[in-house]
């Protein structure tokens, strides 16, 4: 057992202060971000928003810097540029242009009249526009929403969609506070990741985020949206339709979420924990805009069997919002982290049986990811090279998420004490909190922490060098025991062999109650039952007879799996629900293994992915239309 105590306080040199950003235009190593305020209007009739952002800065170039780049986009028309040189002084007008950078963006080059010195305060005023489908600003007709009554349009910045969305530095390297008063038309209300919330007139609502974030957690929703306390320091958000849903599934949910992070990870900083419920084609699970998540409207299952799913989102509070990865190369450092203090807080609330159950589901994900790619696809590393032109959002796998909660439950192992491994963590959060780092800033503070870890070379252990761990692709050579998941996962595997059986044994099988199984051990049961698939003749038309509550859920979990076991058994009477559940929902997570499922399926499966993809491509997000695209049509094709 390895004993530990916080380091000296001596200023620590980041490594991340010289990291790279290949997916950046911008100049943000020549200048400070400090503020930026923008003042925007939205008009629902043309689809655009329209107003001006205000960039407050310091020059940092030692020989000081006669341009500004920003990062922006194509569909972001800038038409006036002006500097003030103090904060109420006059605005002089400035010469601009665009530059090409990459498909997922361009530079905004800003000129200066005569070079700003090292150390001198600015600002930039940009006058711009946001019209049409651009990918970091999203536009929903009425039938796209919840209500289908009225419009919606919201903003998704990670990874470099910002840049979309106002002109920035688009990097997680750099952190700033954020002002923003927006103009929505009658009957609409503005929600953003801030942690102060205005209304200032009848069509008018002012935001300020007081602590420093990057672009990527500036976020922005308007849409016919009302909310409902749900604890002392959280709302949920919705559309009229769903607040009643919202407020059932979790009202008094939150707060022990919220209290048992604390408790492990320190101080919640943000002040509060809203959550959003999004229209059904938001792309991902949730999104851990600081304040205000947004989470998929899937969870509201209506028996909050699915509303522990937020503990993610919440841990990513302290792992991500707080500590950030330096670059996206190193986004392991952000999900990692998150799935390892996700499953500390459930272990806490829960049970370690229960938990262990929801990581071998993880685990099963990565499996099932490491088999489709290779193991050796270069996208199994921690540690991702994104070439430039590269988006970061096509390097997106399991792998940071689920290998990474193994390299960091492998360095609790090493320390060999859980109560020593949660100071750490703590001690990790404050010593580099409101800060973005690299896996070197992490690795160099454990060793610190731990001196007799260090002494010990722990690593450079043949087979688990921590160089390993990042930089070479493949199944993690730790991973963590689980078999306190056994409980649960026993009686799920033997059930699933019961079912794989040439004949049937239905004694036995209505033996097993499953009516009192959670959500993570169905999960469980069925990713078996696809691993074991195709299964004998008839057998999943018996199950899906046999188990309603699986074949006919709300549960969006469990309908994801049933969707997959159907195609993979070619059960063609049920293709129906595949093609419903899609129609109901864009979430990135479950639509493209259900597209990948049906191309890999019969010519009647394929049939289905092409004509389901016509009928819901415009209400999914362009960059999920995209990757459906890519399965519809693979490369060389």
């Amino acid at each position: 057992m390895a004993s530990g105590g916080p380091p000296g306080r001596a200023p620590r040199a980041l490594h991340s202060a010289r990291a790279v950003d290949v997916a950046s235009a911008s100049s943000f190593r020549d200048f400070q971000m400090l503020h930026v305020h923008l003042d925007l209007r939205a008009d629902f009739g043309s689809r655009a928003l329209s107003g001006t952002a205000t960039l407050d800065l310091r020059c940092l170039a030692p020989a000081g810097a006669a341009e500004l780049r920003l990062d922006s986009h194509p569909s972001l028309e800038v038409t006036a540029a002006a500097l003030r040189r103090e904060p109420s002084g006059p605005e002089e007008r400035v010469r601009f242009h665009a530059r090409p950078f990459a498909r997922y963006g361009s530079a905004l080059c800003v000129s200066f009249p005569q070079p700003r010195p090292a150390g001198e305060r600015c600002q930039v005023l940009l006058t711009y526009r946001v019209v049409g489908e651009g990918p970091g600003v999203c536009w929903l007709a009425p039938e796209q929403t919840a209500g289908k009554e009225k419009p919606f349009v919201y903003t998704q910045g990670q990874a470099v969609l910002n840049r979309a969305f106002f002109p920035c530095f688009d990097t997680p390297a750099v952190k700033y506070t954020y002002s923003a008063l927006i103009e929505v038309p009658d009957g609409f209300t503005a929600v953003m990741s801030a942690d102060t919330w205005e209304k200032r007139g009848p069509n008018t609502f002012f935001f300020q985020m007081g602590q420093p974030i990057p672009s990527y957690l500036v976020a922005l929703a308007i849409g016919d949206l009302v909310s409902a306390e749900v604890g002392p320091r959280s709302r949920v958000w919705a559309e009229p339709c769903l607040i009643r849903a919202a407020k059932e599934e979790y009202d008094g949910v939150i707060e022990e979420f919220l209290a048992t992070g604390e408790k492990l990870f320190g101080p919640y900083v943000w002040g509060r924990y809203d959550l959003l419920f999004m229209p059904p084609s938001f792309p991902f699970g949730g999104m851990e805009n600081p304040c205000l998540t947004f989470v998929t409207p899937c969870l509201l299952a209506g028996d909050r069997s699915l509303a522990d799913v937020i503990i993610h989102e919440i841990s990513h509070s302290w792992f991500g919002n707080l500590v950030t990865n330096a670059n996206w190369g190193e986004f392991w450092l952000n999900e990692g982290f998150t799935m390892y203090a996700q499953r500390r807080i459930s272990t806490v609330l829960f049970g370690a049986a229960y938990t262990c159950l929801e990581a071998a589901t993880g685990r099963a994900l990565l499996r099932q990811h490491m088999d489709i790619a290779g193991e050796e696809n270069p996208l199994n590393k921690l540690r991702v090279v994104i070439e430039p032109g590269v988006d970061p959002d096509d390097t997106y796998n399991e792998t940071p998420y689920e290998k990474g909660f193994c390299f960091v439950s492998y360095l609790a192992h090493l320390v060999g004490d859980l109560d020593q491994f949660d100071k750490f963590l703590k001690a990790y959060v404050d010593e580099f909190k409101f800060q973005s780092i690299l896996a070197e800033d992490l690795l160099e503070f454990y060793l610190e922490y731990f001196p007799d870890l260090k002494a010990q070379h722990v690593d450079a252990i043949p087979g688990f060098e921590f160089d390993r761990w990042l930089n070479t692709p493949g199944w993690p050579p730790y991973l963590p025991d689980l078999s306190p998941g056994d409980s649960l996962m026993k009686p799920a595997e033997e059930l699933a062999q019961l079912w794989a059986a040439e004949e049937l044994d239905m004694k036995a099988i209505e033996a097993v109650a499953i009516s009192s199984w959670k959500t993570y051990q169905l999960v469980y049961f069925l990713d078996k039952i696809l691993q074991k698939s195709p299964l004998p003749p008839g057998n999943i038309k018996k199950l899906g007879d046999t188990y309603p509550k699986v074949s006919q859920a709300h549960n969006a979990e469990l309908r994801l799996r049933w969707g997959q076991i159907v195609l993979k058994n070619d059960l063609q009477e049920d293709f129906w629900k595949v093609r419903d559940f899609l129609q109901s929902q864009g979430k990135q997570k479950y639509t493209l293994p259900l597209y990948h499922a049906m191309m890999a399926g019969s010519e009647v499966a394929q049939t289905l992915a092409k004509e389901t993809f016509a009928a819901t491509a415009p209400q999914l997000h362009s960059n999920v239309a995209h990757y459906v695209q890519q399965v519809l049509t693979p490369k060389g094709t």
